[in-house]
């Protein structure tokens, strides 16, 4: 059935829908099975994500129609659908009459992406008018916070060297507070991995204190605060309040320095918002472990890494892993830049929409994958700015002096982009930049040609 009279209108303008703040916009790439008219099909799609069905129902009224889903443009050609949602379709809660993601989530993405009649349809960005924002949580902390915590200035305060324990998994208690030992001599954040929980050979209530005596003894050797970044993701609503509360106890008068790490993707924004809402004085740190089964651009349904991540400061997350735009292990592109920029700017461009913030704070870009002291400086200047936590894992553990050598390598690294200055001249008087580039050879052969030579190697 041919809905495009009743859910398609392309007189519409979007700066008229955007001014006007009574819509959630949204844009699709779409691209209808063989058969299947581009317009009847977008029309189609809008009635499946609001108030449409695939016939005509006798229970349908006049207001139920002034709250339809309206396809206000398309181009067949670059595959480019827009919608308008009334703001009025979304579910709210019935405690405060805030807005849920999920319910976003169900509209923008819900039956539509199983549709007999759509090939793919890829969500690329989505606008928030000023009143939608003000109806989200927000991050209550944000890297200011954390900065204060490491004595540094709260603007522009500067790269957070971070880590993620390794191995990821097979580490019992005694030996993974003595690697967060290590590291911390040297660095500044540490978080556990995605999977690290509450295993037999590791449990929580074991590894926990010596993870935090391990802090102590660090801050005392070096004068420097620390911070860790838990895991308390878990299926259930009271395990996970369990965790927290437990780390809580345990860190006491160092409670402000625990961040909450929770795996936002596979546990949903359920549990990103109940860690949001119930530790509202803890950074809030989403890991997005599993994404790239709908973000991956190899994936032709979902939605990007990028809407996922506008998605988080809605939510509230403090950080997000954001990947290596490029320069790490994982996939990213130079362009991945503008996630960030998305998520730490008070207005910026996305790919299709301008989106103002309208003063909430912002989420941390978390740059994680893959990266050491050599691959810094060129992700430096790709974005623009070092003003973000770094968790290198190998770049740290891979290091040939130490984990704290490998701290001080990142550090040292982003200090050399700060300065201007040639990494080659500076690593001349760094010494643990310098055996960064004897740490993982074939990144310094690739990255700086000529390297051993100019630094004195012969092996």
């Amino acid at each position: 059935m041919d809905q495009s009279s009743r859910y398609a209108d392309l007189s519409l303008n979007e700066q008229d829908l955007m001014q006007g703040g009574r819509h959630i916009l949204v844009a699709y790439k779409m691209k209808p099975k063989a058969g299947h008219g581009y317009l009847e099909a977008a029309a189609h799609f809008a009635a499946e994500s609001s108030t449409g069905t695939n016939v005509e129902v006798s229970t349908t009224d006049d207001f139920t129609k002034g709250v339809d889903a309206l396809v206000y443009y398309i181009d067949e050609a670059t595959e480019d659908m827009r919608i308008a949602y009334p703001i009025d379709l979304f579910d709210r809660n019935v405690i405060d009459g805030r807005f849920m993601l999920v319910s976003f989530l169900t509209l923008a993405i819900g039956n539509n992406q199983g549709m007999g009649d759509i090939e793919h349809a890829k969500m690329i960005d989505f606008y928030m008018p000023d009143r939608v924002i003000q109806m989200f949580d927000g991050p209550s902390k944000d890297i200011t916070d954390l900065w204060r915590i490491l004595g540094r200035p709260v603007k522009d305060g500067g790269y957070i060297a971070g880590t993620i324990i390794k191995p990821k998994l097979g580490l019992r208690p005694e030996p993974f507070a003595k690697a967060a030992y290590q590291f911390w001599l040297g660095g500044d954040f540490i978080k556990n991995d995605e999977p690290q929980g509450n295993q037999v050979f590791c449990p929580l209530k074991k590894v926990l204190p010596l993870v935090y005596d391990s802090m102590k003894r660090a801050q005392d050797e070096t004068g420097q605060a620390k911070l860790f970044s838990m895991n308390i993701t878990a299926d259930d609503h009271y395990e996970m309040l369990a965790r927290a509360d437990y780390a809580l106890e345990v860190f006491g008068p160092d409670a402000d320095k625990l961040a909450f790490l929770v795996d936002g993707y596979v546990g949903g924004p359920g549990m990103v918002t109940t860690a949001r809402r119930q530790y509202p004085n803890q950074y809030l740190h989403y890991h997005r472990a599993g994404h790239g089964a709908v973000t991956s651009p190899s994936a032709k349904r979902g939605y990007t890494a990028f809407v996922l991540a506008k998605m988080s400061r809605l939510q509230g997350a403090s950080g997000i892993h954001v990947g290596t735009m490029g320069y790490g292990k994982m996939e990213g592109e130079g362009d991945d830049r503008i996630i960030a920029y998305m998520i730490e700017r008070d207005e910026a461009q996305g790919p299709v929409y301008y989106q103002k913030w309208f003063g909430m704070k912002p989420t941390t870009p978390i740059i994680s994958g893959g990266m050491n002291a050599l691959r810094l400086p060129g992700f430096f200047e790709n974005l623009g700015h070092g003003n973000v936590i770094n968790t290198a894992g190998g770049g740290a553990y891979g290091h040939i002096d130490s984990p704290a050598a490998g701290a001080i390598s990142l550090r040292q690294s982003y200090e050399c982009w700060k300065a201007g200055a040639d990494p080659i001249e500076y690593a001349k008087e760094h010494k643990e930049f310098a055996r960064a580039f004897e740490s993982f050879p074939k990144d310094a052969d690739k990255i700086f040609p000529g390297w051993r030579e100019k630094l004195g190697v012969h092996k």
